[in-house]
């Protein structure tokens, strides 16, 4: 993103926001900038949107689904920088960089007067951006691809209309969940499948199923503790685990179904044999709605996250049980390189551009294609317009990322050769470092667009 996009300049701190004042957060009455040990997904979804332009917290890293919420919120955000609660004090004023996950704590009067400039000339490129929101996301060459939005909650689909983008490639719905101390009624979920289903008709929306677990967990189902959440039951894994919770979803999604262009996606599948439990379950609930005489989409597409490397690796057999594929890059890195992604102390190793990480994604791409169906990707690495030109040269069908990004993306897609793009991901594939392959996008973006932070 543009640095520019992602900073802010706010007059007032609140810090420490957690605990028994947690519910504050929705209820401001002035602007702050939000400055806490750690937020949870929850948190961050309670933000009053016009009064909190910005937070900073200690915990984190720029992959943790806090960072994800608050760049889908178009919240200037910086994660992870250990002492910012110490340093930070009530009545400051600071300057939030989310793009270079900076925080300057009482500036002087000419780093304001730079940072408010800077702010200024990147309005006028944003302005640019705007008047792309209408085109196709279509190469010199005429080769088109789908720009999604990822999305949390159904108010955010004003933004992907803002934005230009052609759908929902990852609608989050365990957001539902949060923040509550009981379980969404069917017709609660219903209702919120429905209308982002309305809204987007006849663009696609792609409901993921419950990703919970993980950094993002539920009092309510009583869990035993885990050493490892994120590779212990949580996604599929806990659906498949509790059946009644996984069926009253999917009762969900299909009743909504025939008010839109609903599709399916299971998360973490790590082989094939998932799939098909996961399918089995789902023809039980049609079943029973032809019984009763309820309508749905008989030819709802069903997809699969391909988000571990065992499902990357087994790719071809997956896809024998599937519609399309979307590759959760955020998750995908994480195992692949052994690398916790909510750790700050090691957030340097994750690496996107890692060449085992890119040979995951070909090989998941190919592999879709043999099999005829289509590939998208719903990770943060979609949203990152250095890497448009490397994954429209792998192969990518769709590219799915927050909605506040998809206009600088759209640009460098409008100004490079799918020839062009083919050859730079052949280069990168032969490289042996990350550092060499961001080099060579750098060269290539910054030659095309100027303008795009690199």
């Amino acid at each position: 993103m543009g640095v520019l996009q992602d900073q802010e300049v706010g007059r007032r701190v609140l810090r420490n926001l957690l605990g028994r004042e947690r519910e504050t957060l929705a209820t401001l009455e002035e602007e702050v900038i939000v400055v806490a040990h750690d937020l949870s997904p929850s948190d961050t979804v309670s933000m009053h949107r016009e009064k909190v332009i910005g937070f900073a917290t200690d915990m984190g890293t720029k992959t943790s689904h806090t960072a994800i919420m608050a760049r889908a919120l178009e919240i200037p955000a910086v994660v992870g920088l250990k002492n910012i609660t110490r340093e930070a004090q009530a009545l400051d004023t600071l300057i939030v960089n989310g793009s270079h996950g900076s925080v300057i704590i009482n500036p002087d009067r000419e780093t304001l007067k730079k940072y408010r400039k800077d702010r200024e000339s990147f309005k006028v490129f944003e302005h640019e951006l705007v008047r792309l929101r209408d085109l196709p996301a279509q190469t010199l060459d005429g080769h088109k691809v789908v720009l999604a939005a990822n999305i949390e909650i159904p108010d955010e689909v004003k933004y992907v209309k803002e934005h230009g983008g052609e759908g929902i490639g990852l609608y989050r719905t365990e957001f539902l969940h949060l923040g509550r101390s009981d379980l969404p009624s069917v017709d609660e979920q219903f209702e919120a499948y429905k209308e982002v289903a309305q809204k987007l008709a006849p663009h696609p929306v792609v409901i993921r199923t419950l990703d919970l677990g993980g950094d993002k967990f539920l009092s309510y189902l009583n869990l035993a503790p885990e050493m490892n959440p994120f590779l212990g039951l949580r996604a599929i894994r806990l659906c498949l685990a509790d059946i009644p919770l996984f069926k009253d979803q999917l009762r969900a999604i299909l009743k909504a179904s025939t008010y839109g262009n609903l599709k399916i996606m299971y998360p973490m599948i790590s082989g094939a044999e998932e799939v098909k439990e996961a399918n089995q379950i789902l023809e039980e609930v049609e079943e029973e709605f032809k019984k009763k005489g309820i309508p749905f989409n008989k030819d709802l597409e069903v997809g699969a996250m391909i988000e571990i490397p065992s499902a990357a690796l087994t790719c071809e057999s997956i896809a024998k049980e599937v519609d399309f594929f979307s590759i959760g890059t955020n998750d995908l890195i994480q195992y692949a390189l052994a690398i916790d992604r909510v750790n700050e102390n090691i957030a340097y190793l994750y690496q996107p551009l890692h060449p085992a990480v890119l040979s995951l994604l070909k090989r998941i791409i190919d592999g879709a294609h043999k099999a005829g169906i289509w590939v998208g990707i719903c990770g943060e690495m979609a949203g990152e317009p250095l890497f448009t030109p490397l994954l429209l040269g792998l192969g990518l069908d769709e590219l799915s990322m927050s909605p506040i990004v998809i206009p600088e993306v759209k640009k460098v897609i409008r100004s490079l050769t799918i020839k062009e793009a083919k050859e730079l991901s052949r280069k990168a594939l032969e490289l042996s470092t990350a550092q060499e392959i961001e080099a060579l996008l750098k060269d290539m973006v910054g030659k095309i667009i100027p303008e795009v932070d690199t």
